[in-house]
């Protein structure tokens, strides 16, 4: 899971970062609001830690920024602001939870994953859906019980499409996070993703023509 950090403070910013690391996590740190809506805007995360007292700014504007061009995406705020109506303005602004400063690391990790559940179906170690399962500390991958073989840039490809099961992820999202360095609009993804339904078999990546593909949750047309 990709997670963009975004706190001033180099000792907390340094620390969490390790944390998540240490959880198999990937952690993107930045520490102003213009890095941050620059990585928004040009790379992709999953779910997004934000400090609100920033050098350049307060990040509940980066909060409205993101409520506007990614609605669904996870963010927690974090915040030496403990007053209530602190708090509450955080979350009525569309953050998904508020922890207060100074917090230990441990219920900033257990809460990070409490969102993944909720937004991804990802508990920190194991994907499923419809029989198909990927299990993040060992990268096994197995289909009915029976372990696939993928190559690095196929795990990164069906981890993306899993953990955002039931949406679609876009051509260029999935080039950019998941085959950095491919060129935009070579055929690169293509080959990748014919590759990995061969191995996984057939039901399971669908494509959605003129923008990219998904893995349809159980129930869904």
């Amino acid at each position: 899971m990709k997670i963009l950090l975004i706190e001033d403070d180099l000792d907390l910013g340094n620390g969490v970062r390790i944390a998540l690391a240490n959880q198999g996590m990937d952690a993107v740190w930045v520490r102003t609001l213009d890095d941050a809506r620059r990585h928004l805007e040009t790379g992709g995360c999953d779910l997004v830690l934000l400090d609100l007292g920033l050098p350049d700014g307060d990040g509940l504007t980066l909060l409205s920024y993101i409520r506007r061009v990614r609605q669904g995406m996870p963010v927690l705020i974090l915040s030496a602001r403990d007053a209530l109506s602190d708090r509450l303005r955080g979350l009525d602004s569309g953050a998904d939870d508020y922890l207060v400063k100074p917090f230990e690391l441990a219920e900033l990790l257990s809460r990070v994953r409490a969102l993944a559940r909720r937004s991804f179906g990802f508990d920190g170690e194991a994907l499923a859906v419809r029989g198909l399962a990927l299990h993040a500390p060992t990268r096994r991958v197995s289909v009915q019980g029976a372990a696939v073989e993928l190559t690095a840039s196929e795990y990164e490809l069906l981890k993306m499409l899993m953990m955002r099961a039931g949406r679609v992820v876009t051509r260029r999202s999935l080039e950019e996070q998941a085959l950095p360095g491919s060129q935009s609009g070579s055929n690169t993804l293509d080959v990748h993703m014919a590759n990995l339904r061969r191995k996984i078999g057939d039901g399971y990546v669908r494509t959605v023509r003129g923008v990219g593909y998904v893995i349809d949750q159980p129930g869904s047309e």
